[in-house]
């Protein structure tokens, strides 16, 4: 009796697993790659507005994601994640590379102004390098739309607004550079 106590209890939790993972990310396509969130799904989104932080190449304001009418690559980080940290010097190499061709912002989900303050992101990006703009997802709603999975994550649309790649993990510059190349082919 035992036995099909734990087989049961084992299959249970596979099975609610399963629905989480159904509930945050949706149903997988055929032929899909895993680790993607609205890659290739061919709908274009609603831009969200997003507050931006005075920042080493940033300045305090609002921005809109996905940006109407040119490619856009966002990075979601935290000042808390090491491998967040980790991934910064690909970051800038990627930005150099292609931050004329593409609007390239990174943006974190903190509590800023409440548990984090603004100061400290703007320190925290200054000392690894950032030069980009830097918002805040203070509502977590394009967090919801795009986040691949963990932290950090990597998403890449093109001008019409549509997912063309989209992954979580650290990356290198060249997978950095390919993903967003990604959303520029489509132009």
């Amino acid at each position: 009796m035992r036995r099909r106590e734990l087989l049961a209890g084992v299959a249970s939790v596979g099975a609610l697993g399963a629905a989480g993972a159904i509930a945050i990310r949706g149903l997988p396509s055929p032929g899909g790659e895993s680790g993607t969130a609205n890659e290739g799904d061919g709908e274009s989104r609603e831009p969200i507005e997003i507050e931006t932080i005075d920042a080493p190449g940033s300045h305090e304001g609002t921005i809109s994601l996905p940006s109407t009418g040119e490619p856009s690559f966002v990075d979601f980080f935290g000042t808390w994640c090491p491998p967040c940290e980790e991934q910064m010097p690909a970051l800038v190499e990627a930005h150099d590379r292609l931050g004329d061709e593409v609007r390239f912002v990174s943006v974190t989900t903190e509590d800023v102004g409440g548990a984090v303050s603004e100061q400290y992101v703007a320190d925290w990006w200054a000392e690894h390098d950032g030069s980009w703009t830097v918002g805040v997802d203070s509502t977590a709603e394009l967090a919801a739309r795009y986040l691949a999975g963990g932290y950090p994550s990597a998403v890449a649309i093109d001008a019409s607004g549509t997912v063309q790649w989209s992954e979580s993990g650290v990356k290198t510059t060249d997978e950095l550079v390919a993903g967003i190349e990604r959303a520029l082919d489509d132009e």
